[in-house]
């Protein structure tokens, strides 16, 4: 079997942009990718466009082989953009891999650990109604974990004290409308640039018992997480701005995690994914995958989580306009089954859909402090 095509099509789920990559092959087998959507998506099928030359005519199903050579023909860390591409690629060859063999991905992988993937509701915000919010997607999908940002108030247009006292408060009457056994994360978004300010904002939200608490710093500064994470009594999570198995080591041996949050399409794909989920098991840490993206990227992060020793949970967004593809991974009961009688990733893509450029432009927005500064948001 060899690869005759590597095609991009730039796409949509809801009103964000998502680029889908197929690698064909002459047997008649096709694979399927999503990259990451970091927000320049139309670079990426350029970058596509410079290695295809490495891989046409290569056995598709030769995975790891393939995914080294990219690697070693960039020779360079290929950075943000580069190693979207790169995860979908990794992951359309999977696709053919296990189509060929007539089996799921997971069952290349030693066979699933376990027989549905639990999910957590993510992108809510922080919505006054919040407990009507959380009730009504715990009856429409069985959700019982979810992530909420932790700025009830501007971080930085109030006192801090009173922007962790605000969050404490909508956290407590959450906790005291739903089910005692919902988990409930806060995800802080690195808008923070000091470590005192989480310590402070753990230290609000902890009679409440908070599910975790995500990525209050960015992560480069590996101790700053270690001093960090010695002065909290709940969760600390991070990983999705990490981009190998390589930062990842470095984080779990500085102690600078209890979760580790990987997004299999911002790390290379499925093959590293694996890579930095055995690092963090080495370290008896759980992988609970970043997963804010599209139907497809679900899928791959499906078949990982099924496989994973030390697995948590799955982030998952609701999305509510998705033109191609037939049939979505979708919660029931707070998980998403397993299956067994679909190979490859499961999921069928219509690629009538993928003939008209559905291209939606999104640009990631900022935050301003008071000075006119900008921050992460």
């Amino acid at each position: 079997m060899k690869i005759t095509e590597i095609r991009t099509y730039m796409q949509r789920v809801d009103d964000r942009p998502r680029v889908l990559v197929a690698i064909r092959t002459d047997a008649g087998i096709t694979g399927w990718g999503e990259t990451y959507a970091h927000g320049p998506e139309r670079a990426v099928a350029p970058i596509l466009d410079y290695f295809a030359t490495h891989l046409l005519g290569e056995d598709p199903r030769r995975v790891t082989f393939l995914h080294e050579k990219l690697m070693h023909v960039a020779r360079f860390p290929p950075g943000a953009l580069g190693l979207a591409a790169f995860s979908a690629v990794d992951h359309a060859l999977w696709d053919i891999a296990a189509k060929a063999l007539g089996v799921p991905v997971y069952q290349m992988l030693g066979g699933h650990m376990r027989d549905r993937v639990r999910v957590y509701c993510t992108a809510i915000g922080a919505p006054d109604n919040g407990v009507e919010v959380l009730s009504d997607l715990h009856a429409e999908f069985g959700f019982t974990a979810f992530k909420l940002s932790p700025y009830r108030k501007h971080p930085f247009e109030h006192r801090w004290g009173e922007v962790c006292e605000a969050t404490a408060d909508y956290f407590r009457q959450l906790r005291e409308g739903l089910p005692a056994h919902f988990e409930i994360a806060f995800d802080a978004h690195s808008v923070l640039m000091e470590g005192i300010d989480a310590v402070r904002l753990a230290r609000a939200i902890e009679p409440y018992d908070p599910f975790f608490l995500e990525e209050p710093l960015r992560p480069e500064h590996m101790p700053a997480w270690t001093q960090m994470k010695a002065k909290l009594n709940i969760p600390l999570a991070t990983g999705e701005a990490l981009y190998n198995r390589h930062q990842f080591l470095a984080l779990l041996n500085a102690g600078g995690a209890d979760i580790v949050q990987p997004d299999i399409a911002v790390v290379g794909g499925l093959t590293e994914m694996r890579r930095i989920a055995e690092v963090a098991d080495a370290h008896s840490v759980p992988v609970a995958p970043h997963n804010p993206m599209g139907p497809l990227a679900t899928a791959h992060n499906v078949h990982f989580s099924a496989a994973c020793t030390n697995f948590k949970i799955l982030e998952y967004k609701v999305h509510r306009d998705v033109p191609w593809i037939a049939d979505p991974y979708v919660p029931v009961d707070g998980y998403l089954e397993l299956r067994p009688d679909r190979p490859g990733w499961g999921v069928e893509i219509i690629e009538e859909a993928l003939q008209t450029d559905e291209y939606s432009h999104w640009s990631r927005p900022l935050m301003r402090k008071p000075d006119g500064a900008t921050s992460y948001a």
